[in-house]
């Protein structure tokens, strides 16, 4: 089973790879990260790990043994107690429930490692494929329907419920 890491310097070069190899697949179904991203991409990353060195967002990778990205899980625009989930999978990993288990291995973290008691998320109307982890793992729509790239998204929210209390 892949491994959910947090994001750091020395997973440039796979995380390079993953964003290259899956441009024309992830632009199918999500806004593209543009041309800029890649040409700019040490920059790019070195902004994101400032990021989350303030605490404003928390980025994490899904990580084979042998160190290839297969996803990225991110939290973004964190403030009082929410934020932002946002998440794409290689091509080569889709249909094997590894987004629904890995967005639930999250909810750990959130709870346990950043205090998030909600989060929200948002998805294009023609992307089942996300839609479908999203409900999977609890989230409901919100009635929302942000424009994404310019298609039409539907809103969701997801409760997370309080670290469960230590026993001393």
């Amino acid at each position: 089973m892949p491994e959910l890491q947090r994001l750091r310097p020395d997973h440039a070069p796979a995380l390079l790879a993953f964003e290259e190899e899956n441009r024309a697949f992830f632009a199918a179904s999500v806004p593209d990260r543009g041309d800029d991203y890649f040409t700019h991409f040490t920059a790019h990353l070195t902004a994101r790990l400032a990021e989350q060195a303030s605490g404003d967002c928390h980025f994490h990778v899904l990580v084979t043994r042998d160190g290839e990205i297969l996803g990225r899980f991110n939290l973004v625009d964190v403030a009082e107690g929410e934020a932002e989930l946002g998440f794409r999978l290689a091509e080569k990993a889709t249909g094997r429930g590894l987004a629904t288990s890995t967005v639930r291995r999250l909810f750990t973290l959130c709870t346990t490692t950043y205090a998030l008691t909600k989060l929200r998320a948002a998805a294009t109307v023609a992307n089942t494929a996300s839609r479908t982890v999203l409900t999977r793992t609890g989230f409901v729509p919100t009635g929302e329907e942000p424009v994404l790239a310019g298609e039409r998204g539907l809103g969701y929210v997801r409760e997370l419920p309080a670290e469960p209390p230590t026993t001393a």
